[in-house]
């Protein structure tokens, strides 16, 4: 056994709590709905309506749209036209729904983990209708009890642990017995903010170098060696 595999057997029988990122462990949400098109559009309707000026070009021209929401926020602040435009972002989610596809193994993991007796919430930055959405089309919304997702106060989005910290309440969770698993730096602040442990998924080298430059000490390729671990135990 390596040291990082000892390490994610330590976090894996350690929780009692995971708390799971949707878009990543879960599943590709936008692989029928690239993100870089919705990104395009969300800033083809902030032109639309008159406010493409308040967006800078990195914002203007990332694949996110999260960056051009989070901009217009930080501009105008608990306006009309920011509740509008997450409120449209958040229907674009939930269209993805039914294209997304499932992170390989990702089903049997939830599924055998919260056999037992591992409880679970999602705490995603996309909306929550589209994480319950997506879990129940799987047959899994049995294993997700609580959905905490983006609101229209995003100053809450991760890494604020906001979402995190209201799921450990609904679980009536302690942190010490909690893991969050993400797959972006924002989840691991947040984590951390949470006093909570974190485990990484990377599907691919540039995201595991951007959790390891985060400071992330276990991070998985595949969900595939979780479940190992969890078989094993």
């Amino acid at each position: 056994m390596t040291a990082e595999t000892a390490r994610l057997a330590s976090l894996v029988s350690s929780a009692r709590y995971v708390l799971w990122d949707l878009d990543g462990p879960i599943c590709r949400l936008f692989a029928g709905y690239p993100v870089h098109q919705m990104a395009g559009e969300l800033v083809e309707k902030i032109d639309q309506l008159g406010m493409g000026a308040l967006l800078t070009e990195q914002e203007r021209s990332s694949n996110d749209p999260q960056e051009a929401l989070r901009g217009v926020h930080e501009r105008h602040r608990g306006s009309d036209l920011v509740l509008e435009l997450e409120e449209w972002l958040a229907r674009r989610e939930l269209s993805a729904v039914p294209k997304a596809m499932p992170t390989p193994y990702a089903d049997p993991l939830i599924r055998t983990w919260s056999a037992r007796g591992v409880r679970f919430a999602i705490t995603t930055n996309n909306a929550a209708l589209a994480a319950a959405a997506y879990v129940e089309s799987r047959g899994l919304a049995d294993c997700f009890p609580h959905v905490y997702g983006r609101t229209a106060n995003l100053d809450l989005m991760k890494p604020n642990p906001h979402c995190l910290e209201e799921a450990i309440k609904a679980m009536r969770a302690v942190p010490s017995d909690t893991l969050m698993f993400g797959d972006a730096a924002t989840d691991l602040e947040a984590a951390r903010r949470a006093g909570v442990a974190f485990l990484g998924y990377a599907r691919n080298q540039s995201k595991e170098g951007l959790l390891r430059d985060a400071g992330a000490e276990v991070v998985v390729g595949s969900l595939e060696q979780v479940l190992d671990v969890i078989r094993s135990t």
